[in-house]
């Protein structure tokens, strides 16, 4: 008996992308800021997109793990901000201009109240506090973010791995980050800038 052939589609009546319309923006290297700024506030794709030195970097879609944990540190400093009158807490996808050609979407972002002239409708100017959980690409948020953030002057930086279970806190120095702490499952993980705010490690990634 001879073997039933399997069907293959038909590659010429395959839909395929708009490849032409890449060639309408510019190459990666030279976007402006102004370039980013467009094409983020008329994108029909629900995909975060981040600017820095000229190329544009579309980011991976969070998993369910990943939103649960930032949806936990978001209610839990939003609350401790809102009852105090501090400031300003807001999620991913606020962009926060970090400097001349870079833009960042932090997870979780906090502007004091006394740098809201720091904020508009297109961005943030910097920030107080940001958090990141870490997700595929491990190296930006440990390395690439750390050294950005800091070079920024972001006073307080937290990077919160589900694949570890641990919280770094991270604390201004000059223009790099100390280690305020590493919390483990077992500990509250707390601020330097916000005496007061902490949360148990355990509620974090329980969720």
């Amino acid at each position: 008996m001879s073997e039933l052939a399997v069907p293959q589609p038909d590659v010429s009546t395959t839909p395929q992308p708009a490849w032409d319309v890449a060639l309408l923006f510019p190459p990666q290297g030279q976007w402006s800021e102004a370039d980013y700024l467009w094409l983020d506030a008329n994108r029909e794709s629900k995909r975060l997109m981040e600017f820095s030195n000229g190329f544009i970097e579309v980011l991976d879609m969070p998993s369910q793990i990943h939103q649960v944990v930032i949806a936990f540190l978001y209610r839990a400093l939003f609350q401790f901000v809102m009852a105090r009158d501090l400031g300003t807490v807001l999620f991913a996808g606020l962009r926060v201009r970090l400097g001349p050609g870079m833009m960042r979407e932090p997870d979780v972002v906090f502007m004091r109240r006394e740098n809201d002239h720091r904020r508009n409708n297109d961005y943030w100017d910097g920030a107080d506090l940001v958090m990141e959980v870490v997700s595929t690409n491990r190296e930006h948020d440990w390395v690439t973010k750390r050294k950005e953030y800091a070079e920024a002057g972001i006073p307080e930086y937290w990077i919160v791995d589900p694949s570890l279970e641990k919280i770094t806190v991270l604390t201004l120095n000059g223009n790099r980050y100390d280690e305020h702490g590493v919390f483990g499952r077992a500990a509250m993980a707390g601020s330097v800038l916000l005496p007061g705010f902490e949360v148990a490690v355990e509620d974090v990634f329980r969720q």
